[in-house]
């Protein structure tokens, strides 16, 4: 079995259609803000790649597009603020979970104030690990906090996505290339090293809501190699409250589809939830402590 592919159980009949969705008007006007905003990325040529721009442009996306973005922070009871554990092993300032603010509202609450959403301080970067729903989960999480992408190949072809990923410093991987996976898992070990965090969807495609199917533990070797904590991260989207599929790019879908579908959903949401880093153990091991901090208690979508 290639560690790198999964078939995908989702269809695009899994990512319902709201009953209510906003006025034609207002659609129009979203569709030419997220032009507007992208043409405004793509001008920023390689000043894009700078955290505080990154994140700025990541928010504008999400304001176009209507989407409202929460942070939840359950850093555990053994960690500082800034997710990094206490040297007696007490509670931190703000143990357990806690509600953060409307990141949508622009407020700044990003790493460059010293507080770190996803990355832990230490010699090494952080394996940021998170279930996949939609394109727009890597948007998301560039708005709470950018680290370097690991995605699919195909990705950097994609017309202006593609050129965007690359600017940022994307890293790309042959999904089919069963071959490359230990030349891919060497450079990820080097990435850690440097300090330089990394982002990954361990589920290995996209699924209509959190639990989602196994994480893969290729990249888990990584961390591994490097001596990285391995962050947890949940993305979870709502309408009016409620969880919600809308957002989901699933089986087969165009872009185009997808996009037209998320631009006209009404009071969407997004809701991160990171949770108590990871460390120790072999791949197996954090893979599926990892799974089981990002799904809790819910069966996995396969099951």
């Amino acid at each position: 079995m290639n560690p790198w592919t999964v078939e995908p159980v989702c269809t695009p009949a899994c990512a319902k259609t709201p009953a209510a969705g906003v006025p034609l008007p207002e659609t129009i006007r979203r569709y030419a803000s997220v032009a507007r905003t992208l043409l405004h990325s793509v001008a920023r040529g390689d000043r894009l790649a700078d955290p505080r721009t990154l994140r700025a442009e990541a928010h504008a996306i999400l304001t176009a597009l209507g989407i409202r973005l929460d942070l939840d922070l359950d850093l555990g009871l053994d960690l500082e603020q800034d997710g990094s554990p206490k040297p007696d092993g007490s509670p931190g300032l703000d143990a357990g979970p806690e509600q953060g603010p409307d990141l949508g509202s622009g407020e700044d609450v990003g790493p460059e104030q010293g507080r770190r959403p996803l990355t832990v301080p230490g010699p090494t970067g952080t394996l940021v690990v998170a279930n996949h729903i939609s394109w727009l989960d890597v948007i998301v999480l560039l708005a709470v906090e950018p680290v370097t992408l690991l995605a699919k190949r195909e990705v950097g072809t994609w017309p202006v996505i593609g050129t965007l990923a690359r600017r940022i410093g994307t890293r790309f991987i042959d999904r089919e290339g069963l071959r490359e996976l230990p030349y891919t898992v060497a450079e990820l070990a080097r990435t850690l090293r440097t300090g330089q965090s990394v982002m990954v969807f361990p589920q290995g495609t996209t699924w209509c809501s959190v639990p989602g199917g196994t994480f893969r533990r290729a990249t888990f070797q990584a961390a591994v190699d490097a001596g990285a904590p391995v962050r947890p991260v949940t993305i979870d989207y709502f309408q009016h409250g409620v969880p919600s599929t809308v957002a989901g790019f699933l089986g087969d879908e165009g872009f185009a589809t997808s996009l037209r579908r998320v631009v006209g959903a009404g009071e969407l949401s997004a809701r991160v939830t990171t949770h108590r880093p990871l460390t120790g153990g072999d791949r197996r091991s954090l893979a599926a402590e990892a799974q089981r901090a990002v799904s809790g208690s819910r069966a996995p979508a396969h099951a």
